[in-house]
């Protein structure tokens, strides 16, 4: 398990390099989309089982929303990757600063965190989100509807924006 975990990690740690040095906005959604699924699977493995889900699928409609938007308004004929120099120096560098700092902790990462978190799931009955999911649904029922009415309008606004002259995504370049 705690391989698994450190994959996670080291998967969040890239995607987080990937999304600060792309300047372009269609492979920073591609890199946000690995960032939350890396944090949701190190969540996971934490004890978590509803709230990586409802963390994931709200996070992923989130995403839809801030990607069409910003795809229609920086479309770019020639878009620069990861693997362009500038991008990619930038890159290197965030691993060597992240690498740099774990270097540092190193020591810490033995037996603190992980042993608490390992050591303590088998003593509980009930699992915390479990407690969360009742009280969401229960005192917070109104805060998930109206949290769900304003990602639909914030849709609808946003292709409302991109539309443009009334023919949709499907007009010719």
């Amino acid at each position: 398990m705690s391989y698994l975990m450190l994959l996670f990690l080291f998967g969040l740690v890239l995607g987080l390099s990937a999304v600060a040095s792309n300047p372009s906005p269609f492979f920073a959604a591609l890199g946000l989309v690995v960032v939350a699924g890396m944090g949701c699977g190190v969540l996971l493995g934490w004890g978590g089982s509803f709230l990586p889900l409802v963390l994931f699928l709200i996070y992923l409609g989130g995403m839809l929303v801030v990607f069409a938007y910003s795809a229609a308004l920086a479309a770019e004929p020639y878009p620069e990757t990861w693997m362009s120099w500038p991008v990619f120096l930038a890159m290197v560098c965030y691993l060597g600063v992240a690498g740099a700092g774990a270097a540092l902790f190193v020591e810490d990462l033995g037996g603190g965190l992980w042993g608490l978190c390992a050591g303590e799931m088998e003593m509980n009955m009930l699992r915390g989100d479990i407690g969360g999911v009742a009280v969401m649904y229960s005192l917070g029922g109104g805060m998930l509807i109206g949290g769900a009415w304003v990602l639909l309008l914030t849709l609808f606004v946003v292709l409302e924006l991109t539309r443009g002259l009334s023919r949709g995504a499907l007009r010719p370049v």
